[in-house]
């Protein structure tokens, strides 16, 4: 393996996050440590650094010429990470300087160049350890947070799944919730995407008896419900950043389901009613749009079977 192969993969056995595991970090890895392409493991420094030392070393000794204007990137997307690894310390020569001053630098920690300095020997296990034992892993820090942050999901069986945080999952959270029991009621949840995790709920079993192919989850909506009683499939699309039942959609959807017998209800979800404004425009006829600002109420495109009088 060649230098930055090898700090990858000293990276990833301490725990740094996938986004931290490639080459960027890597080379300022093995810049803070002053290890050119054909130093040993072994010789790894501690010199304190400033950013721009860090940017010349990797020009240098690896032919990576980052513009000045990557300054920033380098510092929150590996140099902040680095120092929540506990892999490196800021200003350790004077630890009240300002944030912002340009003197700011940055040096290994005793600990984290122990383990450099084991790599490619016996000990380089035992060394990661005591590393991962002493600070922990970033990794499962972050993953710690975004457990933290999930959104909880309460089914009609009174079981919770959480959804990874963000504005789509509550969305989806908002049509189990409130659109389910006022236009579905009793009907189950047999599938529900996760923007982190592609999908947090699957039945496949209930859903190949209905002649959905299991092998196509992918295409489906974001969330699928199924009315037992009326035979319905409901086809639910949570539009957040990605668009609605539009009739390409619509078509789509339609082609894979060849051999389902119940019938589909399709119904593309917002959380107001500015961001259906968006949309309005890309919605199939013969659809339905259900707005969470205002969960009583649908918007139902055309069709003569809700043609006459409303009777209060």
């Amino acid at each position: 393996m060649s230098k930055i192969e090898e700090a990858t993969t000293i990276l990833a056995a301490m725990g740094l996050p996938r986004s931290q595991q490639n080459e960027r970090s890597a080379m300022i890895l093995l810049a803070l440590a002053r290890l050119g392409p054909d130093d040993a493991w072994a010789s790894v420094q501690r010199p304190l650094l400033r950013n721009r030392a860090i940017m010349d070393f990797i020009r240098d000794d690896y032919g990576r010429n980052y513009a000045a204007n990557t300054r920033e990137t380098i510092r929150k997307e590996t140099i902040h990470q680095f120092e929540q690894a506990r892999i490196i310390d800021r200003n350790p020569d004077q630890l009240d300087r300002p944030t912002n001053s340009p003197r700011t630098a940055y040096m290994l920690t005793e600990e984290a160049a122990d383990v450099l300095k084991a790599y490619g020997t016996p000990g380089f296990d035992d060394a990661v350890k005591r590393f991962i034992e002493q600070f922990g892993t970033l990794k499962a820090a972050y993953e710690h947070v975004r457990e933290l942050h999930r959104i909880p999901l309460r089914l009609s069986d009174g079981s919770m799944v959480y959804l990874s945080p963000g504005e789509h999952n509550a969305l989806q959270v908002a049509i189990i919730k409130e659109f389910g029991p006022r236009f579905a009621p009793g009907a189950v949840v047999l599938y529900v995407g996760d923007t982190a995790k592609k999908h947090v709920i699957f039945e496949s079993e209930q859903l190949a008896r209905l002649g959905v192919p299991i092998t196509e989850h992918d295409k489906l909506p974001d969330i699928v419900l199924y009315d037992a009683q009326k035979q319905w499939l409901f086809m639910i699309e949570a539009v957040t950043s990605r668009g609605p039942v539009s009739p390409k959609r619509h078509r789509e959807i339609e082609s894979f389901l060849g051999s389902c017998p119940a019938e589909r209800v399709y119904v593309t979800a917002f959380l107001a009613i500015n961001e259906f404004r968006k949309y309005a425009a890309d919605i199939a006829w013969e659809t339905e749009v259900w707005i969470a600002a205002t969960p009583d109420h649908m918007i139902h495109f055309n069709g003569p079977k809700f043609l006459g009088p409303y009777k209060p």
